[in-house]
């Protein structure tokens, strides 16, 4: 038995994996220093009366024919026939720090490859390959990953959302039965994002023990958290197949989406650290080697209405406020005049754009700044020429009518003739004109999705990441964001293919911070496209002071969405203010350890980045709602070096008001904001730092430096 026994392991994580007969994974925790093979028989389960008599392991592939009555990883049939397969191991490699088992079960002619690879940042990596060993193809109905939790693991924190309110947390116990989340939109969506965290009763931010899986998909997905009737629990994710639309040929193989799985022993912040390292480590790629780029996007400043003299005049007030990059969004193509039309018709409106887009582009890098332009490839509006040549393009089954959304409907990317349309305009426009930037958006939900009358939208997610590639692959030097009615599309798969996400289509700073924060549970800032907007935010009409908008921006990949020129100076210098803060610490923010600091109650939130050295940090407060109490629980500042001594500074304090302007208001500052004070890292860390009475929706920034 001891030979079965395999260990892959990290300086934080290892996983311990029973290979034979059936692959089990038995241990997924910290970090074993004395660990031996031997050690693994204590696991050795009894057999319960009542039930069958034998065990019943939670294999890789969990399947019901070996009677574990949960929610199996593989479920699918040969006309009716080979439907409970029972996969037996065949074949072990290990390499390094990489596991993969082979098994397989002759008499449904199924082989399940399986692939486990511990990453040093303590990050696990599974995914599986069905492969069909029969002539008659293999109907697949579900193929997951799954994998065991410990006991003691009985809470479970997911996130939901919708259109402008993303990545909102919520919490249940999980005591009995399963928690299910199931996403059927045809991208990530802002409803259901594909990640999952469970952990022991009341895990925090800093404490407590936390699983947390990341399905890396754009599409369809179903993640399960469970706990079976004899008290063990796992965590479940797969692609969801709408009905008959997966089948395996002989010979072929169907590869899983890789889960992505952290394991932490300090809270949530252990997790979301893991994560952060492994997507810096392993996926987040730029073209070049340079700080992520102050943006302007034209969106909220002009919508449709595009004139060249007039942009480029934004352009200028742009590059005064310290803009690195200007992007031009929906409105620059052939009678794109509102969203009402155009879609699909990628060619310049020559008459917006009578001297075509050079001008426009010349004058921006004339002025210092990279270039953008935003599109939308994957739709199309029955408004428009492409339409009205090729009604047949649309994704859709026949014999129904599609609804449109926004407007506008989806191209059937798995037709040819629709790929090669779409490859060749994009072409055009990147490979004719200089463009350093693509806002990629998809506005729509796929309903119905069909291809030669069967369901499609595993398959059109497919083809949208194998449009991707063709372009990255000829434009190597262009970057894109993923934007889907902003957060829709947020996922470590499309991740390998684009460069930043647009977190949410709502710039209201209130609203911001908690999409931002949950976003950061899986999101380094650097990929989180953060904007300050106009003071009357156009999602929710809320009004905000700019100093809380530019502070609530600081902390992603900062940019401006408004028309610089129709704003007062006012507005003018606090762009210019926060623009030049951000640049000032972005080496920090974007590459530095992220911290989010428990408070006593929801109406405060306090995070930090720390540089890797240890020698500089920022932290901000956000006073979201008026807090339960009157004083605000000292601030504590993890992540500093205990025996360093550290400097003090209040970089940005807006509307801290003193007595006889408000009851709530202070008689006295606190000491440390008065005169700067020099503190040991240990006592920031442990003992923290009082903080002033904030208003709602409010905000200040500290930083700290080693001295």
């Amino acid at each position: 038995m001891h030979d079965s026994i395999l260990r892959l392991a990290s300086e934080t994580v290892d996983v311990v994996i029973k290979t034979h007969p059936f692959a089990e994974i038995l241990y997924w925790g910290p970090h074993l220093r004395y660990f031996s093979p031997q050690d693994a028989s204590t696991l050795s389960r009894p057999v319960a009366n009542g039930r069958l008599d034998v065990d019943l392991p939670v294999t890789l592939m969990a399947e019901l024919a070996h009677g574990l009555f949960g929610a199996p990883g593989i479920e699918g049939h040969r006309q009716g026939l080979d439907g409970s397969p029972q996969f037996r191991t065949v074949a072990v490699a290990q390499e390094g720090q990489t596991l993969t088992v082979t098994a397989e079960d002759d008499h449904a002619g199924l082989r399940v490859t399986s692939e486990i690879a511990l990453d040093g940042s303590g990050v696990l990596v599974v995914r599986h390959g069905l492969t069909n060993l029969k002539s008659q193809p293999w109907q697949v109905d579900r193929l997951a990953v799954t994998l065991p939790l410990a006991e003691r693991s009985r809470e479970v924190m997911a996130f939901h959302g919708r259109w402008i309110r993303e990545f909102q947390p919520h919490r249940l116990l999980l005591e009995h039965d399963s928690f299910v989340i199931e996403n059927r939109r045809g991208r990530s969506s802002h409803e259901h994002f594909p990640g999952l965290i469970s952990g022991t009763a009341g895990f925090s931010e800093m404490d407590g023990d936390v699983w947390g899986v990341h399905l890396g998909w754009s599409g369809n997905h179903r993640l399960r958290a469970e706990a079976k009737t004899d008290g063990r629990r796992y965590l479940q994710a797969e692609a969801l197949y709408l009905p008959g639309e997966m089948k395996v040929e002989e010979g072929e193989t169907l590869w899983t989406p890789r889960l992505y799985a952290s394991y932490s022993a300090q809270g949530l912040n252990g997790m979301s650290q893991q994560f952060h390292r492994y997507l810096r480590d392993n996926i987040i790629r730029f073209p070049e080697n340079k700080p992520r780029p102050v943006h302007l996007n034209t969106w909220e400043g002009i919508y449709f209405s595009h004139d060249p003299e007039y942009i480029m005049r934004m352009a200028e007030e742009a590059a005064t406020l310290g803009v690195e990059r200007f992007i031009i969004d929906d409105g620059w193509f052939k009678g794109r005049n509102d969203d009402h039309r155009a879609l699909g018709d990628w060619y310049l409106d020559e008459k917006k754009y009578p001297d075509g887009l050079m001008p426009v582009i010349n004058h921006v890098k004339n002025l210092g700044m990279e270039f953008g332009i935003w599109v939308e490839p994957e739709m199309i509006n029955p408004d428009s020429d492409l339409y009205r040549a090729h009604p047949d393009w649309v994704l859709a089954l026949p014999g129904y009518a599609q609804a449109t959304g926004r407007h506008q409907l989806v191209l059937n990317l798995n037709i040819p003739q629709v790929f090669d349309y779409l490859l060749e305009r994009m072409s055009w426009l990147l490979g004719e004109h200089p463009v350093d930037y693509v806002k990629w958006d998809m506005n729509r939900e796929l309903v119905q999705p069909g291809h030669q009358g069967k369901a499609a939208a595993d398959a059109q997610t497919r083809q949208f990441y194998r449009l991707l590639d063709v372009l990255g692959e000829r434009f190597p030097q262009v970057e894109f964001e993923s934007c889907s009615s902003g957060g829709g599309r947020i996922d470590y798969e499309v991740l390998t293919r684009c460069h930043r996400f647009w977190a949410s289509d709502n710039n209201d700073a209130l609203e911001r911070n908690t999409i931002q924060r949950g976003m950061s549970y899986f999101f380094p800032p650097e990929v989180m496209g953060a904007h300050i907007g106009h003071h009357k935010c156009h999602a929710t009409f809320r009004q905000h002071s700019i100093e809380f908008r530019g502070l609530t921006a600081l902390f992603g990949h900062m940019g401006l969405e408004l028309d610089p020129l129709s704003v007062d100076e006012h507005e003018r210098d606090g762009y210019r203010r926060y623009a030049a803060l951000h640049k000032q610490w972005r080496e920090v923010i974007h590459h530095g350890t992220q911290w989010r600091v428990d408070m006593p109650d929801a109406t405060t939130q306090a995070q930090g980045i720390v540089s890797d050295d240890k020698k500089q940090g920022l932290f901000i407060v956000s006073q979201l709602q008026m807090p339960d109490y009157t004083l605000m629980m000292p601030l504590r500042m993890p992540g500093l070096e205990a025996n360093a001594r550290y400097r003090i500074t209040l970089l940005d304090h807006p509307n801290i008001r003193l007595t006889g302007e408000g009851g709530h208001t202070m008689r006295k500052l606190p000491a440390w904001m008065e005169a700067p004070q020099t503190v040991s890292g240990e006592w920031l860390m442990q003992a923290g730092l009082a903080l002033p009475i904030l208003d709602p929706e409010t905000a200040i920034l500290i930083g700290v430096e080693r001295v």
